[in-house]
């Protein structure tokens, strides 16, 4: 591995974040648009469209929020409806195998975090890279750690 990125850095799918924002809006604006189109829809009918597609645009957001930022002291992992802050030495391995949905952290206490800011769903290439770093990171941290 070349040299370690500078702290703190963030890894998130940037072109997935980048569709699911994109459709939000999307679906917001054509599901607005039609409810003011549409002269038979009393008031509160509009109303209840324009919540919908702002009610699709949030779980959308929801999606497009995932990230991981590693700082000095650790790792935050930012999932659809969670976040989760973890010491570097809770982190004893960094997994993307072939077939994984995304990364998961085998962590000290037994179990395995999902780790959604890594997944290599439309930019393959890019989260191999950045599970690669975050592999990194996670070992030379550890190393440091040790007395």
């Amino acid at each position: 591995m070349s040299e370690l990125p500078a702290l703190p850095v963030t890894f998130r799918p940037g072109r997935t974040r980048a569709v699911l924002l994109t459709a939000g809006i999307a679906i917001f604006v054509v599901i607005t648009t039609v409810a003011l189109l549409l002269e038979q829809l009393t008031p509160g009918e509009k109303l209840s469209f324009v919540f919908t597609g702002a009610l699709l645009f949030a779980v959308l957001a929801m999606l497009a929020r995932v990230k991981v930022v590693a700082d000095e002291s650790g790792v935050t992992v930012v999932n659809i409806a969670s976040r989760r802050r973890l010491a570097w030495a809770e982190i004893l391995q960094v997994n993307l195998r072939p077939g994984d949905p995304w990364v998961f952290l085998n962590l000290s206490d037994g179990t395995s975090l999902p780790v959604l800011g890594i997944q290599p769903g439309i930019a393959k290439a890019r989260a191999i890279a950045d599970a690669r770093t975050l592999r990194a990171l996670a070992e030379d941290r550890s190393l440091r750690d040790l007395p």
